[in-house]
């Protein structure tokens, strides 16, 4: 089977999982599926998507996990007790193909959260391995030869810093492993590690991660008033976390809300910020004239680029940005999906919660996300959103 082990997935799902638990135990939370690549067809492989789902629901965590997990030092003692009882429940997803393939996820916010990332990579390698079954992985090796090379070639050395965070669209996990252990072993110096904690784990390098979307699209609907929603979230993060994990997502409204909302306060409590759509040249831009107007150090801060990166790219962005922040970067299906394929484009995100609509208003027109129009005007009206 694909996953083996509810470890199999991204870190940033175990941070927000505690602050759900500590925060927001009572919240019912919806996602939706979407396919964002034209053309592509899952339905032919349901069945198979639904017997790896339903083995994933029959896992736990064991004493070696737990013990794992224990050795962060944000994860407290009453949320490893937690996972020691929990186990996904299949009635809780359902996978359909009345028209087209979807995924409804529905229940317990704290229930549903470790669905997202696992389902994904199950839905990536099921369609992967039955549409490409001459896969050998010659190409990707190669490609991966290249990419380190360039990273070697590179003036900035051991100071250009990235992670893998290629979970959730990969070719399969046997890939995505290797593809962590080589870079492990030859650029050192310069992977910082990986989202994946269980290759974190079996590698022995560091788990990467701290909020996603779904996380700030929540407070949406727990927050006192919408227009203080991100401020909201922020405020619970750090509350729950006192200084660690410190890296905020500033995507979920847009950065010039974004940047409205992180006032003096969050730049002085954050280390940094994260950017997931949009020109990511302007958006640096902004967040330096940002930290420059608040008087705040940004040769202090993270500057972390995750949208569809390259190394090219990240190599660019790198050489743009060194001398006045600190640029770190996640490159995802660059990595766990160049096999010589056309990866799919797949994504879970929260659609509902607590009843109401919730949305991400993506930088990148379409990486917006919302199935309530009525309320994606609203919210543009209210954080100021002209697209």
């Amino acid at each position: 089977m694909i996953i083996n082990s509810l470890l199999d997935s991204d870190l940033y799902k175990f941070t927000m999982m505690q602050a759900t638990l500590h925060q927001f135990p009572g919240a019912l939370v919806e996602y939706g599926f979407k396919c964002r690549t034209p053309g592509v067809d899952i339905s032919p492989y349901v069945d198979e998507i639904r017997e790896e789902v339903k083995h994933l629901c029959s896992l736990k965590f064991n004493e070696e996990e737990l013990a794992y997990l224990r050795s962060f030092s944000f994860f407290k003692s009453d949320y490893i007790e937690f996972l020691r009882i929990f186990r996904l429940n299949y009635a809780f997803i359902d996978i359909t193909t009345d028209n087209g393939f979807d995924i409804s996820i529905k229940g317990p916010w704290l229930h549903t959260i470790m669905f997202e990332v696992p389902v994904l990579a199950i839905v990536s390698e099921v369609y992967m391995r039955n549409e490409h079954k001459a896969a050998d992985f010659s190409i990707g090796r190669q490609r991966l030869r290249e990419k380190i090379a360039l990273v070697k070639s590179h003036p900035a050395g051991d100071k250009f810093k990235f992670s893998d965070y290629g979970t959730r669209r990969r070719f399969s996990s046997s890939w995505q492993q290797e593809v962590v252990k080589t870079l492990s072993t030859e650029l050192p110096n310069n992977f910082k590690g990986t989202s994946n904690v269980l290759f974190a784990k079996q590698l022995g390098v560091r788990a990467i991660g701290t909020m996603a979307h779904e996380y700030l699209q929540a407070c949406q609907a727990l927050g006192p008033r919408l227009i203080y929603s991100q401020r909201f979230a922020f405020e619970r993060w750090a509350q729950e976390y006192r200084g660690e994990l410190g890296i905020a997502l500033s995507d979920v409204c847009g950065m010039d809300a974004f940047l409205r909302d992180f006032d003096l306060y969050f730049c002085k409590l954050f280390d940094g910020a994260r950017h997931d759509s949009g020109d990511p040249f302007e958006w640096g831009e902004k967040l330096l004239e940002h930290y420059a107007k608040l008087r705040v150090d940004a040769k202090a801060k993270i500057m972390v680029f995750s949208d569809s990166l390259t190394f090219p790219l990240a190599l660019q962005l790198f050489d743009h940005f060194h001398n006045r922040a600190n640029p770190a970067f996640g490159i995802g299906t660059n990595l766990t999906n160049d096999v010589g394929f056309d990866p799919i484009q797949i994504v879970i995100k929260m659609i509902e919660c607590n009843g109401q609509p919730v949305a991400k208003v993506s930088d990148t027109p379409n990486k917006t996300m919302c199935r309530d129009l009525s309320y994606l005007a609203y919210l543009k009206e209210v954080f100021g959103i002209k697209a």
